[in-house]
């Protein structure tokens, strides 16, 4: 219940902000998590995980604070320029033959031993799934009115489901794949700066919502995304170490 009510508050995030703010922003479910669990489930949090938790935080507001302050794309007939633009199809179409290369052929060889490529599969996917989130909010709006822009709204809406659906279950075999295969913190961390990282690019060439940003807004989101990151890879992949800011006040004592 709580998963299918946190998908929901992403979709109705995609469609009400941009894009650039909102796959970053879920990071923030990872220190909340962590936090949660060591008053509810007595899980231990070091101190490189309390670290991790407070950078993501301050990293969130720092991409809060310059992020865009309006969407670029705002109708359906906007979305549909958007989709049909020679530059986001050109890399739609070098995201497909990467992910061919990647299922068909590289997969089956290296995918057991090298992480990069079961993540690589499921970022690309990326590129699919979040815009698509975004068209289906847009499309939504017009299917129930009565003009003649609904049908083609409803086709629209149908077809964006359809890739959807396609890239969340081709997502989820991989991700299954890898969880197998590697250690789960480690694949979290990278998968999510991967992921995001594809993620806002796809977002940039469909909406442009970074032609509206400044340097000064630019270089802030930046620097808040990679400390979100870094935040992240400390809370996952530190979480074991059994270090404690009590551990400096002890002596060292050496021995002969």
């Amino acid at each position: 219940l709580t998963v299918a009510l946190g998908q929901i508050g992403n979709f109705l995030a995609y469609t009400a902000v941009p894009t650039v703010l909102v796959t970053p922003l879920g990071a923030l479910g990872v220190p909340f998590g962590s936090i949660l669990a060591s008053y509810l489930l007595k899980e231990k949090l070091n101190i490189l995980g309390k670290l991790g938790c407070l950078l993501s935080c301050a990293g969130s507001v720092v991409l809060i604070i310059h992020s865009p302050k309006s969407e670029s794309v705002t109708t359906q007939a906007e979305l549909e320029e958007k989709l049909t633009n020679p530059v986001f199809v050109g890399y739609l179409c070098i995201v497909l033959l990467m992910l061919l290369l990647l299922i068909f052929w590289i997969a089956p060889a290296h995918g057991p031993t090298n992480i990069m490529v079961y993540i690589s599969i499921c970022s690309l996917l990326g590129s699919f799934t979040v815009p698509s989130t975004k068209g289906i909010g847009l499309a939504a709006q017009d299917i129930f009115h009565n003009n003649p822009s609904s049908q083609r709204a409803l086709y629209l809406c149908l077809v964006l489901l359809a890739v959807l659906g396609c890239s969340i279950i081709i997502q989820f075999r991989y991700i299954n794949k890898a969880l197998e295969c590697f250690d789960s913190s480690v694949f979290g961390a990278i998968y999510y700066v991967v992921f995001t990282t594809l993620v806002l690019l796809a977002s940039a060439i469909l909406f442009r919502e970074w032609s509206n940003v400044g340097v000064v807004d630019f270089l802030g989101m930046a620097c808040g995304f990679i400390t979100v990151s870094i935040g992240i890879v400390l809370i996952q992949v530190f979480k074991e170490f059994n270090f404690n800011i009590g551990d400096l006040n002890k002596p060292n004592i050496k021995t002969d």
